[in-house]
């Protein structure tokens, strides 16, 4: 299998270090990344990592204005992308087909190609500008899945709060995961009667 990871500017980037870090122990998984400047910028800021350390974690890393990358053709063949986070200037620009780098024609050519997209969007509150960047990315087959964290696992740390986000994502790729427990239903029966 083979994703494009994007990681940009918005608060949240652990969302696709710890992205990172799951796929890369995952046998048979490929892993595209490319980082935006602010992206770059905002792990220094959030986190203790430096960005060459985020980059080992991928298969590829690609720098944000190469766009003579093979991500930027529909030729390379990528089961999907995901984009943690993804800032509402990178929902605007694809909302609007607006490829101006890498990160951004990779992630329209995964839509040109109907492949998979996946979108943490962080921001709030939103306004309806945000609100209808979301409807039209989703008209054209991205999934809009914001970070918002469950509580029904009973998380006791921020990491277990962002393995939850992180799980749904490699869920909606179908890629097994053990980042939470699973809601096991509201009774105390584990069978279907």
């Amino acid at each position: 299998m083979k994703i494009a990871v994007g990681i940009n500017g918005a608060t949240g980037v652990i969302y696709g270090i710890r992205l990172l870090q799951v796929l890369s122990g995952i046998k048979g998984v490929e892993t595209h990344l490319i980082i935006s400047h602010a992206g770059e910028r905002t792990i220094e800021i959030e986190t203790d990592y430096k960005p060459g350390e985020i980059k080992a974690l991928a298969t590829c890393a690609y720098p944000v204005e190469d766009i003579g990358a093979c991500l930027a053709s529909g030729s390379f063949l990528l089961d999907g992308m995901i984009i943690a986070p993804c800032t509402m200037k990178t929902l605007s620009a694809l909302a609007n087909s607006y490829a101006d780098n890498l990160l951004t024609r990779t992630a329209d050519v995964v839509l040109k190609e109907r492949g998979r997209l996946v979108l943490l969007v962080r921001e709030t509150p939103l306004h309806l500008g945000h609100l209808r960047n979301m409807a039209r990315v989703t008209e054209m087959g991205a999934i809009v899945m914001p970070p918002i964290p469950a509580f029904y696992h009973k998380p006791q740390t921020i990491q277990d709060i962002v393995d939850h986000s992180v799980g749904k994502a490699l869920d909606l790729f179908r890629i097994e995961h053990n980042l939470f427990r699973r809601w096991p239903g509201s009774s105390n029966q584990n069978e279907i009667n």
